[in-house]
């Protein structure tokens, strides 16, 4: 598990790929203390396993299956990505529930700084978008950040100067794009509530519950009944 709280923009320095898959060497320094093969390291947000680990450098392999799903197939030499280390037990959880699994790409419609901070507006598909909403979650490139606003097809986020100098942000332009991890807790309740895309009938769903379970939902069994 991660918090969406960037370490450190570490640096591709190597790309091996194969027909449908590929092997990054990322340069960096804070994510390689104490890291080992088989450790878990999110690289824009995309958790993978450390397959090699050195004093300066990390290395990842990407199977098909990521490199559909994310942005990572676009990476080129010297490009930056954000690096976070999986949460250490006991350690500060200060960003929110990020799994590191992408859930798919969106891209960077514009940006616009206000005074000493920046807004990203990000495009997305539908798909993602019903898990988008106004003052949530959302893992941008594996940055924990919060929405400002949302529609179905348009979310916005507001990036400090902090974030904006110490992650990939800065170096953004419109058109480019971004892996999307949306909040882990959403998609429990949609499915739960039998709203995924294989029952699209979510009102009538709540009907199935029981009424030991109804409670759960916020609601009293009166407002049920």
């Amino acid at each position: 598990m991660f918090t969406g709280i960037i370490e450190e923009v570490g640096t591709v320095r190597a790309i091996e790929r194969g027909a449908q898959s590929a092997r990054f060497t990322i340069g960096a320094e804070t994510v390689t203390g104490g890291t080992k093969i088989g450790d878990s390291i999110t690289v824009n947000g995309a958790c993978l396993t450390v397959v090699e680990a050195a004093p300066g450098h990390v290395a990842f392999d990407a199977v098909y299956e990521t490199l559909q799903k994310t942005a990572l197939g676009a990476l080129a030499i010297g490009d930056p990505v954000n690096l976070e280390r999986s949460l250490a037990v006991g350690g500060r959880f200060d960003g929110h529930i990020v799994q590191g699994h992408v859930d798919g790409v969106g891209t960077v419609a514009s940006i616009r700084e206000v005074d000493n901070s920046y807004y990203i507006y990000v495009t997305a598909s539908q798909n993602l978008m019903r898990y988008i909403v106004r003052k949530g979650s959302v893992a941008l490139d594996g940055i924990s950040l919060t929405v400002v606003e949302a529609n179905d097809k348009t979310f916005s986020v507001a990036i400090i100067p902090h974030t904006w100098e110490h992650t990939n942000l800065h170096v953004k332009r419109a058109g480019d794009t971004v892996n999307l991890e949306t909040d882990v807790i959403g998609k429990y309740v949609e499915k739960m509530l039998g709203g995924d895309h294989a029952r699209p009938e979510t009102p009538a769903r709540l009907a199935d519950l029981s009424r030991e379970e109804r409670p759960l939902l916020g609601a009293t069994l009166a407002d049920w009944d």
